[in-house]
Parts: structure tokens; sequence; C-alpha cells
């Protein structure tokens, strides 16, 4: 057993279960490698596996109580202790499984305590199965088809090997060496740690608002700005590629836009605004990189306003458009991480931090208007990242360059954030 795996089961919650057969006089040794490897283990078995392996040897090294009974008074004081336990692990390894209580699974078949945990799991949580059963029962149809039901619902299978077998018959049926069990989720963690690693966001859900709006003062003519949502866009290009999930409310813009994730186009400040507030609910992460029309005509014309029929001067009515930092900065829940973005022409770092705290941001992204080829529709920027928890400094001042580079510097400090 490698150092590197080692450390992939260290401080991991691990549910063994247990079923009615012969191999289960192996499962104290899976314990004991599981917890020498750094797990913290929970037993739960089957009424018939107490005839091959007792519940007082698993409790003595596992060193935690071990479930057989759903309806034991000891855990009915818990509640719902079957979820609790389900969503308490990293992960579920079924050793030995057997025929019957593979097929109770597959079809959600909740008759013990072990099937009620094991359909409980959270996707997310991997369920590893280790069949053992004589080779005509592995072999057989209804065999088969329960694994690839398990499969496709993602079970992992570890499949037995060949052998003799208790019933003296040479064959595939044997569950495999409590080493090879242990080796199996070692290496499962460990490429999930790696993941982790790489993709820091899996699993997150992150909603970019990008690009401008327009506001229509007639059918042809409208109020916007310089916006190409270029920084939008690299945000989301990057939050994918660290493993999030994203959602993408852009403004009108030229740009090509990503066909891999989802992007909602709108137009005016309205529409962006009831767009970003449907989703309110729906985000880990929201970063409002938009530049949204301050002020909106009062009344938008029909046609187009003809000059022939104007006096020299044309008087344009604006009202304010809704707020939609301040709206998503009011709503956030604890777990969720807002972004917003200040382009000042003056006093920046003042500006931004006023900015940070009346909208309660978690991160406000600082830049200055008027520089060439930065900002508003060049391909590079300069930024200042400015969080709530260092409100005290003045924030992380970046050196020009490219947005996407810039985009990732800011992920960075989100993540190092959060």
């Amino acid at each position: 057993m490698s150092k590197s795996n080692m450390n992939a089961l260290q401080g991991k919650k691990i549910i063994l279960g247990v079923t009615g057969s012969i191999s289960a006089y192996k499962t104290p040794y899976i314990v004991r490698g599981l917890m020498k490897a750094g797990a913290e283990v929970r037993v739960v078995m089957t009424p018939s596996s107490t005839q091959f392996v007792t519940p007082l040897v698993l409790n003595n090294l596992s060193k935690s109580p071990v479930i057989v009974d759903m309806f034991d008074t000891s855990t009915q004081n818990d509640g719902s202790w079957h979820i609790h336990l389900a969503h308490w692990a990293d992960a579920m390894l079924i050793a030995p499984c057997s025929m019957k209580t593979l097929a109770s699974i597959a079809y959600g078949y909740t008759d013990t305590a072990l099937s009620c945990v094991a359909v409980a799991l959270p996707t997310s949580t991997p369920l590893f199965i280790a069949p053992a059963m004589d080779t005509d029962m592995w072999k057989y149809h209804a065999t088969l088809t329960n694994l690839e039901v398990l499969k496709k619902n993602g079970a992992i299978i570890i499949n037995p090997e060949e052998g003799e077998l208790a019933s003296g018959i040479i064959g595939v049926g044997r569950l495999p060496e409590p080493d090879t069990l242990v080796a199996e989720l070692e290496h499962y963690l460990e490429s999930t740690v790696k993941t982790e690693i790489q993709k820091p966001l899996l699993g997150k859900r992150v909603l970019i608002t990008s690009g401008p709006t327009r506001e229509n003062i007639d059918s042809v003519r409208f109020i916007s700005n310089h916006s190409s949502g270029k920084m939008g866009f690299a945000l989301a290009t990057v939050s994918q590629e660290l493993g999030a999930d994203v959602t993408v409310i852009s403004g009108p813009v030229c740009i090509p836009k990503p066909t891999d994730m989802k992007v909602i186009d709108v137009e005016s400040a309205e529409e962006m605004y009831q767009q970003t507030l449907s989703r309110s609910s729906e985000y880990d992460i929201a970063i409002m990189a938009a530049a949204v029309a301050d002020f909106t005509p009062k009344h938008s014309l029909v046609g187009k306003i003809k000059k022939e029929k104007t006096d020299t001067e044309l008087t344009l009515e604006l009202t304010q458009t809704k707020d939609i930092l301040a709206t998503i900065g009011t709503m956030k829940k604890e777990h969720q991480y807002v972004v917003g973005f200040a382009l000042e022409s003056e006093h920046v770092i003042e500006y931004a931090k006023s900015k940070l705290e009346r909208k309660n941001c978690d991160m406000i992204i600082a830049n200055q208007a008027n520089i060439h080829n930065s900002g508003f529709g060049g391909d590079n920027n300069i930024v200042t990242i400015i969080t709530k928890s260092q409100f005290a400094s003045n924030g992380k001042q970046l050196p020009p360059m490219p947005k996407l580079d810039c985009a990732r510097e800011i992920f960075a400090a989100i993540i190092s954030d959060i």
C-alpha cells in the first residue's frame, strides 16, 4: 500500500455493508484494512450475515456500534438514522454482496437496514459493490440484469475473482481479498482528490452576467455602453475549466458565445434583472460582470422618432433601473458568494470599497475607466481585487494582462476566500 494511496483514505468516512455470504468471514480484515489506512468505519449488516460473523467482532474492530435491525431502539433516537448515516459517509462498500441484496438495491427494495442506507446515499457518494456467490448464481440472467441496472445508476462493481468456492466448485464468485478491496477504494478516492485539486469548483454552480444592456428610445435607437462582454465570457470559460456548472446571462454582444455552456440572451436592464432574480437561489457563486445601464427612457416609443416632426431639441426623460447587484447582495444566503464590478473614473479604490459595503458583496473587482486597451472593448484589463474578508487593505492590484488571465486571477482569489 503506497503512501500516496494511504492518504486518499485518511480521514474518510466509510460505511461497510455486510450481507449473508460465507465470505463474510473476511469482513473483520476489511474493517482493519480501512482503519489502518486512516478511515473511520461504520458497519451495517443484514440479519443473515450475523450467521457468518458476529456484530460484536465488527463493533470491537470498528470502534462504532453495528446496525443490524432498522427498527433497533438504539437507532430510533436519531430519527431518520439511515438518512443521517448515508449523508455522513464519503463512500459505501458492500462486501460481500449477496445475490438477494444485489437485487434489492437494484430495484429499491428496502427490506433491510443495509438496503435502506444504500438507496439513501446522495448521488455524489460512491457506492462500491463486491458481489460474492456461486458461479452459476453469478452468471444467472437476473444477476447480470441487476448488475447493469446498478452500473447505470452509478454503482462501482468490484467483480468477484476466480478460485475454489465454498461449494468446492472452481469458478468465478470469490470475494477479492481485503487488501484488494481496500486498494479499490483508495484508487478511486485518490483519483477523486486529484480531480478536486484540478477542478476545485466541481459541483459548484456559477452565475455570470456579461456584456452591455440596451435601453430603447424608440424602435431603432437605444442607450447603451461600450462593453464587449469579453471579461464576462473569460470568467465563464475559466469557471468551466475549474469544473463549475456555468450559466451566463448575456446582453447583446458581437463576440462569439461559447456553445458548450448555458447562455441566456437578454437586451434590457429589466430583462437582465428578471433573469438574474429568477436564478437567485440556484447559484453558489454569482459574478455580476455586466455593464448594466443605470438609467432607461421613461417612455420608449414604438416606431422611429422623425426629425422633421420634432423641435431642434429633443428632451429625453430617464428613470433609474433596478439595481441587480444590490438585490442579489441583499438576497444572498450564507453559502452564496457574490462578486461585483466597479468601473470608476476617480477615487477608484474608495468608491469600490463603498460599493462592496453598500451592496453586500463578498468581493468587488475595481477598474479605472478610460485606460487604453483596458476595460470596455479591450483585450486586456487592469483590476484591483478587494474582498470583504480583507477590507482594511487596499486590495490586490493586478498588472495589465489579457482578460482570460485576469479571470484566472479572480477565480484564484475567489477559491482562496470561500
